[in-house]
């Protein structure tokens, strides 16, 4: 008997000394479904996960390029690529992950102005106090993608006034929870995960712009065997078909135009007064407080 316990013990200590911890930096837009797959990954292997996501991912792309030390990047494709040219990420490492939409969010409760065609978000748009996004400057995909939209539109001088900047990670969704910006824009699978707003729905499917995500094995990583694991475990159609992760990057209205788990389908949608702001120029809000939800 003493053997046998003598034994597991071995087998236990051999356990602990093989596991690794990998740190992984990306966009914020898949934390849904990270909440879900990282948990998994850490069961099945035995390894320990870093997640570090919690930013635009044109800022995370550049904190890579300029060598920041981890072992997952999960950014844009065109991002990786970028990144696998310059040396930056493993080559071949890359895994397709999923493509998400842009989704328009009011306060809970909110009206909710029609959005549903081109020409009704056109006049919501323009019938709206406010409106607000993330930061361009940090390369917010969304926000970067609406400044061209609005001049494509011919409303971009008009939509510019009424702008709202969320230049605070604190502050992406808390200005509208509280009715200080009347409609806000981010990547959908965020907008469903904060409870003091609501998705109004996903742009008209003409006008919809989708960030197609992958990861790769950053170079120079101390565990880029680990790593690669990993990135093939949130990239394999087993771990998205599982419940809780397709859910968690599709809108449960107008699913069909909102985004998608399925990195196969990119040619076809398959998910996805307090204090009113000025008119007279684009803002910044104020001092961070505490974020309306978690992300």
């Amino acid at each position: 008997m003493r053997a046998r316990w003598w034994g597991l013990l071995a087998l236990a200590v051999a356990a602990c000394a093989g596991a690794a911890e990998i740190r992984v930096i990306g966009g914020s837009a898949l934390f849904p479904v990270m909440d879900v797959l990282v948990p998994r990954f850490e069961r099945a292997s035995g390894h320990k996960v870093a997640l570090d996501i919690d930013g635009a991912i044109g800022a995370m792309a550049k904190r890579i390029q300029a060598g920041e030390a981890a072992d997952v990047v999960i950014v844009s494709r065109q991002q990786l690529d970028a990144l696998e040219k310059s040396g930056r990420v493993v080559p071949g490492s890359a895994r397709d992950l999923a493509r998400l939409g842009v989704g328009v969010f009011v306060r809970k409760g909110a009206p909710k102005p029609d959005i549903s065609s081109v020409e009704s978000f056109k006049r919501a748009m323009l019938a709206a106090k406010s409106i607000g996004y993330n930061d361009p400057a940090a390369g917010a995909p969304v926000s970067l993608y609406l400044l061209g939209l609005f001049e494509r539109m011919g409303i971009g001088a008009e939509m510019q006034k009424k702008t709202v900047i969320f230049r605070q990670r604190t502050e992406r969704f808390a200005p509208v929870a509280r009715g200080e910006v009347e409609i806000g824009f981010n990547q959908i699978s965020e907008i469903l995960i904060v409870p003091e707003v609501e998705l109004l729905g996903p742009l008209p499917r003409e006008i919809q712009n989708y960030t197609h995500f992958a990861a790769a094995v950053v170079s120079g990583s101390r565990n880029p065997e680990v790593a690669q694991r990993f990135v093939t475990h949130i990239s394999s159609p087993a771990a998205k078909s599982r419940p809780g992760v397709s859910s968690a990057a599709r809108s449960p209205r107008g699913a069909s135009s909102a985004g998608s788990m399925c990195p196969s389908c990119g040619s076809r949608p398959a998910i996805g007064s307090r204090n009113r702001p000025s008119r007279s120029k684009t803002r910044t809000t104020s001092a961070p407080t505490p974020d309306a939800g978690r992300k």
